[in-house]
């Protein structure tokens, strides 16, 4: 690419130089050369990009820059942001660019959509019904819907759910499953009664270790003696005062494609955990064994292994709280920025229980470090929200890259973390490119 390209923006830069043109960046092939390692030297990156690649010389090896991470795949789905990228369509996985979650509650529109089986074709509030019982029940008891809102005390909580295979594009060796970026992840309002109230009403046994979720979702083969998923968490998480039982999302019913009209949800954890179109919920007297329980879905090794071994099934531990992590919300990737201006940047942190402490961005590569300004949380297991007005040396092609720290002072890593078989836990630092102009 000569000079004369320097006046346009990173995204018209990449689509006039498609690299690999026939692949995918960053999750959209199994092709691993495709996510990195095909830029050799800082002189082909700068001449791709229209622009020095300031601070180039303390890029880790073997990584692309983040402007070619953008993509312009376009769906609709009833109900959700035009802008959702949708991975599967049988069942419906959708995640959502970075840049569309700058708002500090999520929207609904806005909240990434991961299915297991198939939605209820025919959903009646009025006549839904939610059974408890289980091996540790004193009493099974069905409530209606309005029974649940009659008899217990509403609550309203911000709650960050996130997918546990969050992230998973970038596991080299490659990881099978739905191939997320950054997007399956949101924090809306939640209100419901608290399922510590519904479970407490119907009794505990004292051998009570865990729960399992029942619900109304088909399997994808329509097979009635066949679950899509059944999963759930342990006691002590379900007694939480945070853990709902939900049917409002930000003071309206919950979508249809986020489990209307009746969903469990319980902030830090897997998504998974946060059962959908929810009819019964079993009080087991030992780890519910439903569908997606056994390894190796949703779980991690015990040990770290080398990336592509093999993992035997009874070395695999079930993944808990959600690692810390961190989203650049703003501004999009590819942001073309007069040096002479200030520059503000904007995002999220969360970190499963545990709250974030510190936040830092970095514009050389990890080199330094510049604490930001976060927000406290305004309960346990919501998001917090971070602002940085960083400046420039000069102008040229930079990437700002986000690291939260949480309360046990465990920070994120700079770049991939351990790897897994199910690719899941990824909770590298988040980057967007910023050309300086």
């Amino acid at each position: 690419m000569t000079n004369k390209n320097n006046h346009k923006g990173i995204h018209e830069l990449y689509r006039e130089n498609p690299i690999n043109a026939d692949k995918k960046v960053f999750g959209r092939t199994s092709d691993p050369i495709s996510r990195r390692g095909f830029l050799t030297g800082l002189g082909t990156m700068s001449a791709i990009l229209g622009a020095e690649v300031v601070f180039g010389r303390f890029m880790p090896a073997g990584m692309i820059p983040a402007a070619f991470a953008e993509t312009t795949e376009q769906f609709a789905l009833t109900g959700k942001h035009s802008g959702l990228i949708v991975l599967n369509d049988r069942p419906i996985n959708a995640e959502v660019p970075a840049h569309l979650l700058n708002d500090w509650i999520t929207p609904a529109d806005k909240l990434f959509v991961r299915n297991n089986g198939l939605p209820p074709e025919t959903v009646d509030p009025k006549s839904w019904t939610l059974t408890i019982d289980g091996e540790s029940t004193k009493q099974s008891k069905t409530f209606t819907i309005q029974e649940l809102k009659d008899k217990f005390e509403h609550h309203t909580y911000q709650l960050t759910i996130e997918c546990g295979g969050n992230g998973r594009a970038e596991f080299n060796p490659p990881a099978k499953g739905n191939q997320w970026t950054t997007g399956a992840v949101g924090s809306p309002q939640w209100t419901g009664v608290r399922l510590r109230d519904v479970l407490e009403d119907c009794g505990i046994k004292d051998d009570a270790v865990y729960i399992g979720y029942h619900a109304a979702d088909s399997h994808l083969t329509r097979d009635p003696t066949k679950t899509p998923i059944s999963r759930g968490v342990p006691i002590n998480k379900a007694l939480e005062d945070e853990a709902l039982i939900a049917w409002e999302m930000n003071g309206e019913a919950i979508p249809m494609l986020n489990g209307a009209p009746l969903r469990l949800v319980f902030g830090g954890w897997p998504a998974s955990t946060s059962g959908k179109w929810l009819t019964g919920i079993s009080i087991r007297n030992k780890v519910h064994d439903g569908t997606k329980m056994g390894a190796p879905a949703y779980r991690v090794p015990c040990s770290p292994v080398a990336p592509g071994a093999k993992v035997d099934k009874e070395d695999m531990c079930i993944i808990e709280q959600m690692p810390v992590k961190s989203l650049v919300t703003y501004p999009k990737s590819g942001e073309r920025h007069n040096i002479k201006n200030k520059f503000i940047a904007k995002g999220h942190a969360w970190a499963g229980d545990k709250s974030v402490k510190v936040m830092h961005v970095s514009i050389d590569f990890g080199q330094t470090w510049q604490e930001v300004e976060i927000t406290k949380p305004v309960n346990k297991n919501a998001w917090q929200h971070w602002e940085a007005e960083l400046t420039f040396p000069k102008k040229g092609y930079y990437e700002v890259w986000a690291k939260a720290t949480d309360s046990d002072d465990i920070s994120q890593p700079m770049i991939l973390p351990g790897w897994n078989p199910k690719g899941y836990l990824n909770n590298a630092c988040h980057r967007i490119a910023v050309q300086v102009v």
